[in-house]
């Protein structure tokens, strides 16, 4: 395996919906490239089971994922940091690329109202995918 070319840590609040969705969208579509953590500011007992089916009927299994404690370490270890709802609650550090995805959070939705919410994770990680790719060529070339 070759060392990843970037690693993007994923923030919500409870790293149990949108955090988690981007990570397995993250990891089916770069694979190995890119180095993917979530975790959340106040994290909850379980991975929302809405956001767990909406994501396996794209065939991504999510529904191992364990929500997690946001460290100053997983964001320093991290180059882009994409922060989905957690306002202030994020540390910063120079020299990271900080996002912030505006997405609605799916806690408490049907599966349903979680759909449209994972497919603009998807749109939004491809993006992601896609400038971190650029970078990488532009900085090999």
């Amino acid at each position: 395996m070759s060392n990843p070319i970037a690693s993007v840590m994923f923030v919500c609040v409870h790293n149990a919906g949108r955090s988690q969705m981007a990570q397995g969208f993250l990891q089916q579509l770069a694979g190995d490239r890119i180095e993917v953590r979530s975790s959340g500011t106040m994290p909850g007992n379980q991975v929302n089971p809405s956001a767990v089916e909406a994501m396996a009927e794209l065939g991504i299994d999510i529904s191992a994922a364990k929500p997690k404690v946001l460290t100053d370490e997983d964001v320093l270890a991290s180059d882009y940091v994409i922060t989905m709802g957690c306002g202030d609650a994020c540390p910063f550090y120079p020299g990271k690329t900080y996002l912030d995805w505006k997405l609605q959070d799916p806690a408490g939705k049907g599966v349903a109202d979680v759909r449209p919410i994972r497919d603009e994770i998807k749109v939004l990680v491809e993006n992601l995918i896609a400038e971190i790719d650029a970078k990488n060529n532009s900085l090999t070339n």
